[in-house]
């Protein structure tokens, strides 16, 4: 047999191959163990430094009850904080070395870029649950256009699955087919389709494998009501999975499309900026125990209809947050779960108001914490395990946060004064918080056409600046609404599983001080409380603190029409595809102008 690189393997899987390798043949395991071990290391060599250094803070005048709970607070939060530290790490070096970066983590990305044709089918899949369908339908038609014009269109099958029960929306959505499909030659039209299911049993992931079950394509796209992706991101996407048949699931990495809402602009720059090298440093060593966000991928459909179906909840119910089981279900059936660590072509679009940013978070709170209620489930592997633990933990994070900031007041009253070496920690932690997106603005930063990309490196600095300031303001803010989200949970209040409102839309002082007055109740209680007793301590604690108290302003100001326009005028926190669109958002932003001069 043949020599081969150690990292990157041929695609034969021969009985001698497999127990080396990855089931795709794409990687060495033993490269992926040694990757493993390695992030272990520095994850458990962080934390236990950090740690040391709290304890030593804390017990610089002796430990008690207090210095524990404070203690345990901060080891609560070290976790997700220093696993997203070295990620960005990771995918900032990546992101540094071009091409070779990319592949390392990622060494499927080359058989996306053969132009071959295609010799699988693939259905493109909008699941609509009471959504507008002229806006989300729109999405679909300008994704099945934008294939068109690829020459590869054949190769699809568009599929709008309704759970819609309210008779307007029914109507709205047939009439919306009909006519989409009457505008269409024959042949084209018969390839669109349109079901709708007679009830909501097992939510969205029901819907889907409703779909499965009856489907003989070979992929399944799936699409939320906002999402976008363009003809040329799909076919790689395609071609990937088409050239690797033991790929059960392939992520693409969606960002978000250019927006008018300020709260939108400002939250999804940093985001998207700390979202690749994250992403691309989980890929180096997650590798094929990847992600599954639910939407924007390509899906084996045969795999995922025999062994991706949801367990049952220990004391019933259906799973909510179904992705990352199904995830870590397609890895344990024996295929891989990749993600495409790339920024290329898939949008979607984030919640436009601090409100519905916080029902967004509550909602995955509630499905993530489910995860806990799963019957131990054989077969997993490790880093599946680990998955589904990971998912529960990142929620650790709010309630820790609150309990300690509202700890401070008391430990100030009690103590003498600030403990040698607790400033230069608490600016360690801040920096790790920070440290996914100021790799991805680093990135942009030395790199010459990415700062043109984004319109040049001063506008680029500036909204980078609104998008850190606003950040804290809103980690403030969601730690306390989570913390009480995830005390409903505990005294049985699990809350509803609501939908996610997607229009830009302005917020009434009332409708803010409703929603957010416990939280600016609590800010203003710790405040006025460290304001009295230590007001040096005040001013080190307002990244924590300032959001919860300023939520109710800060979220009508981000939600202001106004501000919205104001920010697009001057380009602040504008995407790529904003300065440059491609063919698919400028068609999108075409329509919403038409829609809204109609």
């Amino acid at each position: 047999m043949p020599q081969t690189d150690s990292s990157v393997v041929t695609l034969a899987e021969g009985p001698a191959r497999a127990p080396l390798t990855t089931p795709t043949g794409l990687q060495a395991c033993l490269i992926l163990r040694r990757r493993r071990l390695l992030v272990l290391g520095l994850n458990l060599a962080t934390i236990l430094a950090l740690a040391a250094a709290l304890w030593m803070v804390l017990a610089e005048d002796g430990i008690d009850g207090l210095d524990l709970a404070l203690l345990a607070c901060g080891l609560a939060t070290l976790p997700w904080t220093v696993l997203g530290f070295w990620n960005a790490a990771i995918g900032f070096l990546l992101l540094r070395a071009g091409r070779p970066g990319v592949l390392s983590a990622a060494p499927h990305v080359s058989a996306g870029e053969e132009a071959v044709p295609l010799h699988v089918t693939t259905a493109v899949v909008m699941t609509l649950r009471n959504e507008d369908p002229a806006r989300a339908l729109s999405r679909l038609a300008l994704v099945r256009e934008s294939l068109e014009r690829t020459g590869q269109g054949a190769a699809f099958r568009y599929h709008v699955l309704s759970d819609s029960d309210d008779p307007r929306v029914i109507r709205a959505e047939e009439d919306w087919v009909a006519s989409w499909r009457a505008g269409l030659p024959e042949a084209e039209a018969a390839r669109i389709h349109y079901r709708r299911r007679p009830d909501n049993a097992g939510y969205k992931a029901g819907n889907l494998q409703d779909f499965c079950a009856r489907s003989d394509a070979e992929l399944m796209l799936p699409l939320d009501a906002d999402s976008l992706m363009t003809g040329p991101a799909i076919l790689r996407l395609v071609r990937i999975m088409q050239a690797h048949p033991r790929l059960g699931i392939l992520q693409s990495l969606a960002v978000g499309a250019p927006a008018a809402s300020a709260f939108a602009r400002l939250f999804q720059f940093g985001m998207r900026h700390g979202m690749l090298p994250y992403t691309l440093g989980a890929a180096w060593w997650g590798a094929e125990c990847g992600p599954f966000w639910g939407h924007n991928a390509v899906v084996r459909i045969a795999p995922f209809a025999a062994h991706c179906r949801l367990p049952l909840l220990r004391g019933g119910g259906a799973v909510l947050s179904h992705d990352q089981v199904e995830a870590v279900l397609m890895r344990r059936a024996g295929y891989e779960v990749r993600v495409l660590p790339i920024e290329e072509g898939s949008f979607e679009d984030n919640p436009p108001t601090l409100l519905d940013h916080l029902t967004r978070d509550a909602r995955w709170c509630r499905g993530n914490m489910q995860y806990l209620r799963l019957p131990a489930m054989p077969g997993l592997l490790p880093m599946s395990r680990f998955q589904l633990a990971w998912a529960v933990l990142m929620f650790l994070n709010p309630p820790a946060l609150t309990l300690a900031v509202l700890l401070l007041p008391w430990r100030a009253a009690t103590q003498g004064g600030p403990a040698t070496g607790a400033a230069a920690l608490y600016l360690v932690w801040l920096l790790l918080s920070l440290a996914p997106k100021l790799a991805g603005y680093v990135a942009v930063l030395a790199d010459r056409e990415a700062r043109a990309a984004h319109g040049g490196g001063l506008r680029f600095l500036a909204g980078m600046a609104a998008e850190i300031v606003a950040s804290f303001l809103l980690l403030g803010a969601s730690s306390v609404r989570l913390t009480a989200v995830m005390i409903g949970l505990l005294i049985g209040r699990a809350g509803f599983w609501t939908a996610q409102g997607r229009d830009a839309r302005g917020v009434r002082w009332s409708e803010a001080v409703r929603s957010l007055g416990g939280v600016t109740l609590f800010g203003l209680v710790v405040c006025v409380a460290l304001a009295w007793i230590a007001p040096a301590l005040l001013a080190w604690s307002l990244p924590l603190t300032l959001g919860s108290l300023l939520s109710v302003p800060f979220a009508v100001v981000t939600a202001a029409p106004g501000t919205g326009r104001a920010m697009v005028r001057a380009g602040l926190c504008a995407t790529r595809e904003e300065i440059a669109p491609p063919w698919e958002i400028a068609r999108l932003q075409a329509g919403r102008a038409e829609a809204a001069g109609a």
